[in-house]
């Protein structure tokens, strides 16, 4: 059957046999976890915005139509690379309120309260959305802020039709939701649940995009929105204050950069340790054939393992927010470093993750995100990944401003070594500290080709990000998949600690996993999906959109 996608149609191939194919258009591409919002994105492009408006109208509208994920009370990253040549990225994360201290979460004897951090008012770091995507459109977009916001405001107050996706998902929190009122009626109508194709509609959430587009971005943080949110964490506990969100500000840093097989890759740099983790994996990987191996052999899972092994360990002692430590990101993308560490790797058999430690690197001192991809005719091209951390985040709707608040405080270490909610363990460098933004895995990606767009791509999926990109990238360039077989291929994943390897549902052969133990790996006992990627290919002038098969409500729109 065809879809009609942005007034095109566009009807793929589906002979059996037949390899899943991408959305194809000659201009402009979006692709998000929202078809909604996807085309929400394109009415930006149409109207003669660049793809930094479409990435903020299709973050905006992610907002109204995919609440678990999609925000205005979260933060996040944004890698744009335009059209010149310039590259660049935002860093609008979460920050931790003035009151926050390092032992927040901690009982009288120092041991961590179980769930603290991640449930309740105090879950809530000082959300970045907003002002990210307003420092986005100031530097580098072109049309006015209230057409960047009005798809959005327009989708909350007329509404839309919540999909099978939506309704389930929304019925799954009712125990997350049970604690605040203002969740259970907005987004359960008091318990007589959304079902599918009923029209949601948000009108509180609409009125504040109103004053966001009339007053302009900064209202968020010092109009009406502001007090709404700080009467909303005085009422309960909360501890961000008016003062907190003045004082909030995005950041716009320098990307880091590296090449793999040729392909030149820009992605993020700290506060995100994703762009360290893919750099620095996929240079160890260089060295070996992994085509040869074959996709999904033992040989190169194992190798995988491996290598995600020692960055992630390299991360829980390194990679920290550079406002408050020095990371040493060259030291640890070094090529001397980069080789010490893939010399560890013993092909035959598994490191035991317990004698894997961070190295010495030069320089050094003593789920639920989702991801969207855009680009334009002109060349200019936005990957972005932005999270309310869990899904539906902390689960608190902000009384009279009708959004979900984040709980990213769970991303910083309550405790310097104890595991967050991903299990993984978060070092010193990872602590809580006023106005300090906690380390995240978050990997928005542009890879480029002889100087050229080549790929955008990005996920979500909490620790396991950083490895899910950069076996999309392996995906396309040593295998030589199409951008939509990269996306829906199987992947694998290992975080150091835990001590065990992630793997999908139907993603693993039974003598494949049988090779991998007999090497020493050891499995989560249950298998589970890794990631939700949404991607786009420049490929001979055409552009190729990927959305993944494992995001229900997700789409790829272009023209």
């Amino acid at each position: 059957m065809c879809r009609l996608i942005s007034l095109a149609l566009i009807c793929a191939l589906t002979l059996p046999g037949a390899a899943p194919q991408p959305v194809r258009a000659s201009k402009a591409m979006v692709s998000s976890a929202s078809g909604i919002a996807s085309q929400a994105g394109v009415e930006i492009l149409k109207k003669g915005g660049n793809a930094v408006d479409a990435a903020i109208a299709t973050a905006l509208a992610l907002a109204v139509t995919y609440p678990t994920a999609g925000n205005i009370g979260g933060g996040g990253f944004m890698v744009i690379r335009m059209a010149d040549g310039t590259a660049t990225t935002i860093d609008y994360r979460e920050t931790a309120p003035g009151g926050a201290s390092k032992t927040m979460f901690l009982d009288a004897s120092g041991n961590v309260i179980p769930n603290a951090s991640k449930t309740g008012h105090r879950s809530v770091g000082v959300p970045g959305t907003v002002a990210g995507m307003a420092l986005a459109r100031e530097k580098y977009g072109k049309l006015p802020w209230r057409d960047l916001v009005e798809p959005a405001r327009r989708l909350a107050a007329n509404g839309f039709p919540v999909s099978h996706a939506l309704a389930r998902g929304l019925r799954a929190q009712k125990e997350k939701f049970a604690p605040y009122a203002e969740s259970v009626r907005v987004f359960q109508r008091g318990g007589r649940f959304h079902e599918e194709g009923e029209i949601l509609r948000q009108p509180e959430l609409a009125a504040t995009l109103a004053r966001i587009s009339a007053k302009g971005p900064r209202e968020f943080y010092e109009g009406q929105t502001a007090e709404f949110l700080a009467k909303e964490m005085a009422a309960h506990g909360g501890l961000i204050t008016v003062a907190d969100l003045k004082s909030y500000r995005a950041i716009e840093r320098t990307p880091v950069r590296g090449t793999y097989r040729g392909y030149e890759l820009i992605s993020m740099a700290p506060t995100s340790s994703g762009g360290f983790l893919l750099l620095q994996m996929l240079k160890m990987l260089e060295r070996h054939d992994l085509d040869a191996m074959g996709h999904d052999s033992s040989a190169k899972y194992h190798l995988l393992a491996e290598v995600m092994k020692r960055a992630y360990a390299d991360r829980a002692a390194f990679v920290g927010d550079p406002g408050f430590i020095k990371v040493p990101l060259g030291g640890l993308l070094s090529p001397a470093y980069v080789a010490s560490r893939a010399a560890s790797i013993r092909l035959d058999r598994a490191t035991p993750s317990a004698e894997i430690r961070a190295g010495d690197p030069p320089g050094k001192e003593s789920d639920e995100t989702t991801h969207f991809v855009t680009a334009d005719a002109e060349g200019n091209a936005v990957s972005n990944t932005y999270t309310l951390r869990d899904g539906y985040g902390s689960g608190i709707t902000v009384a009279g401003a009708g959004f979900l608040l984040n709980n990213v405080m769970d991303e910083f270490a309550a405790k310097a070594g104890a595991p967050n909610a991903f299990g993984y363990p978060a070092g010193e460098v990872n602590t809580i500290a006023p106005g300090k933004r906690p380390v995240s895995s978050q990997t928005p990606t542009i890879g480029l080709k002889d100087g050229k767009l080549a790929f955008l791509v990005g996920t979500p999926g909490g620790t396991t990000i950083p490895n899910t990109v950069m076996q999309v990238i392996i995906n396309l360039i040593d295998h030589g998949m199409n951008i939509q077989e990269a996306v829906d291929a199987p992947r694998i994943h290992h975080q150091w600690l835990p001590d065990q390897i992630r793997h999908e549902k139907y993603g693993m052969a039974a003598d494949v996993r049988a090779a991998l133990v007999g090497r020493g790996h050891k499995f989560e006992p249950k298998p589970t999906g890794i990631g939700m990627v949404h991607a786009i290919q420049i490929e001979a002038g055409a552009l190729l959109g990927a959305s993944d098969s494992r995001s229900p409500d997700g789409r790829a729109a272009g023209y």
